[in-house]
């Protein structure tokens, strides 16, 4: 009979091609495969097995009729019926078991098999349908056909069912990614950083461990610094030398490196590998910032695996997840530590501000002490004490004179620090100094440059000091983020030109009965602040023959401008 006019070609095939509208599981799909083959040819037992990536061998993936030890059974390519016609991809038929060598004997009833390979329209072969017969001669050539024509068909579909299974993996790991990058944006806390790297990445990976080895590049050292395990084990000794480490091979190619099965006599001594037994292949990324390695990514599987092309994009896509967010962790620490240096820089200009005040307001009467005195006219015998007395009072007020006029110069800013610079540099420079912290507070920060230069001369530090000022006080006024906008302007001022500078946030605004006296020293609208920020401004705007002013605040936002002479 020809397989074309098979009539039991029709309902068998139509089975199986429907499967892929019934069934999501590729696995119960290769049952119904299995059963569909072995009821449609009449078959006493059956298997379908399939092709293992790793090991090289067919594996059985579902039976019908066979022992259930038979889930264990694994063939070489060329071994056996199957694995003959797995490594030739050539389909047989053997009416009787007993006169062929190839037949490896399962189950003592079978007396004839016949196979044919599933394969790829490219010609790779996924697997084998293997049907036995309880009797000599059980199958006919017709069968065999019929059996080609279903494994056609199977393969088609479980192509189908396998792409969209792996479509709906790639979608799950996506999701996990978007999931994992957003937690790690959040991670300021180094430690906790890479624990969470290592965590995610071995449950998206399905992978036994993960590691995260951070690298010293001036030292050329490396420490396991977390280790996510199934079991708890003791990490490696830290600071080992990365010429003595697996992984460095990572860092030298600045590539992917995978490693088969660690457990082999070659990597017994090898530092930096987890210690445990159970481990077996090893996938390592290189976590890059900018072409630098900063650090490797490795996951183990706890089986010999060969990792595919998507399981090695995934690894590299957590690596680069992992560089983002230590570099925007150590940015962030950088952030507050320029902020802490800010305040301490605050509470010295203060301390130096009120040192001056003091000395200002002791410089008067000591003035007119020492004038007074000179005046007394007090001139006394050489063998009078009182001579000593006076020559040692002359002699302390010039001291104090002498004090007095050198925190009044010490509290001046020196005019060699004054320099020219163009606004539009100054406040860029500024922005980058706090550009993570608006990050953080979810702020957009606006700039809009003068459409020309404009000069001034001016002490750089300090009118940064003023900028940071005003910027930090409107992030504190946004609790939910916002949008700070900087322009800058000119404006004439009794025959001189002043260049402008407007800050505007959209925030809560500065409260009616506070904002006459916001440049008081010692006044603040926030129970953490020391009420010297704006106070400060303002001595070190006035002392650049400049200003700084409140132009405009309400509910919807509060406007800051600084104006400084311009240079001719």
């Amino acid at each position: 009979m020809d397989a074309v006019t098979d009539p039991r070609a029709d309902r068998a095939l139509y089975r199986i091609c429907t499967l892929t509208g019934r069934i999501d599981d590729p696995r119960e799909a290769l049952k119904a495969i299995l059963t569909v083959a072995i009821e449609t040819l009449g078959a006493f037992s059956g298997s379908i097995s399939l092709l293992n990536p790793d090991t090289g061998k067919l594996e059985i993936d579902v039976h019908q009729g066979l022992f259930n030890d038979t889930d264990e059974v694994s063939l070489r390519l060329g071994q056996g019926i199957t694995g003959w016609v797995a490594f030739h991809g050539r389909p047989q038929l053997v009416r009787d078991v007993a006169d062929d060598a190839r037949y490896i004997s399962i189950r003592k009833e079978v007396r004839s098999e016949m196979a044919a390979p599933m394969v790829e329209a490219g010609g790779q072969i996924l697997g084998v349908i293997n049907l036995d017969g309880d009797r000599i001669g059980a199958f006919n050539d017709a069968d065999l056909a019929l059996l080609i024509r279903i494994c056609d068909e199977a393969t088609a579909v479980m192509r189908r069912l396998w792409q969209l299974r792996h479509l709906s993996g790639k979608a799950r790991q996506l999701e996990s990614l978007i999931t994992i990058g957003q937690s790690l944006v959040g991670k300021l806390e180094q430690q906790g950083l890479f624990d969470t790297i290592t965590r995610d990445a071995r449950v998206i990976t399905n992978t036994r461990a993960c590691a995260f080895y951070l690298y010293d590049a001036s030292r050329q050292t490396l420490r396991l610094i977390s280790l996510t395990n199934s079991v708890i084990i003791p990490l490696p000794e830290p600071d080992l030398p990365a010429a003595s480490c697996l992984v460095a091979a990572t860092i030298h190619t600045r590539k992917q490196v995978e490693f088969i099965n660690i457990q082999s006599p070659e990597f017994l001594d090898v530092v930096d590998l987890p210690r445990d037994p159970a481990l077996r292949s090893m996938l390592a990324a290189p976590v890059l910032y900018e072409n630098e390695v900063i650090g490797v990514l490795a996951v183990f599987t706890d089986r010999v695996h060969r990792f595919n092309n998507d399981e090695k994009r995934l690894v590299a896509a957590l690596a680069s997840l992992g560089a983002v967010a230590l570099q925007n962790s150590r940015l962030y620490s950088r952030v507050f530590q320029s902020e802490e240096s800010l305040r301490k820089n605050e509470q010295l200009t203060t301390l130096g501000l009120l040192a001056a005040e003091i000395a200002h307001e002791i410089r008067n009467p000591l003035t007119v002490i020492k004038l007074l005195f000179g005046y007394l006219d007090l001139d006394f015998p050489a063998d009078d004490p009182r001579r000593t007395d006076v020559r040692v009072i002359s002699e302390k007020l010039d001291q104090l004179e002498a004090i007095v006029s050198r925190v009044l110069n010490f509290a001046k800013a020196p005019s060699s620090l004054h320099s020219r610079w163009t606004l539009a540099d100054m406040v860029s420079d500024t922005i980058v100094l706090i550009r993570l912290k608006l990050a953080q507070h979810k702020i957009q920060l606006r700039f809009d440059p003068p459409p020309r230069p404009l000069v001034v001369d001016v002490h750089k530090g300090q009118i940064q000091q003023v900028l940071l000022n005003l910027l930090i006080n409107s992030t504190q006024a946004m609790n939910d983020g916002g949008v700070i906008t900087i322009r800058c302007s000119t404006e004439d001022r009794g025959g001189s030109r002043f260049a402008l500078i407007d800050v505007t946030d959209n925030g809560r605004g500065i409260p009616e009965g506070l904002r006459a006296h916001i440049f008081d020293s010692f006044l603040s609208g926030r129970s953490d602040g020391t009420g010297l920020g704006l106070a400060i401004a303002k001595r070190i705007m006035l002392s650049h023959h400049g200003d700084i002013n409140l132009l405009d605040s309400g509910p919807g936002g509060t406007t800051m401008r600084i104006a400084l002479p311009l240079v001719a």
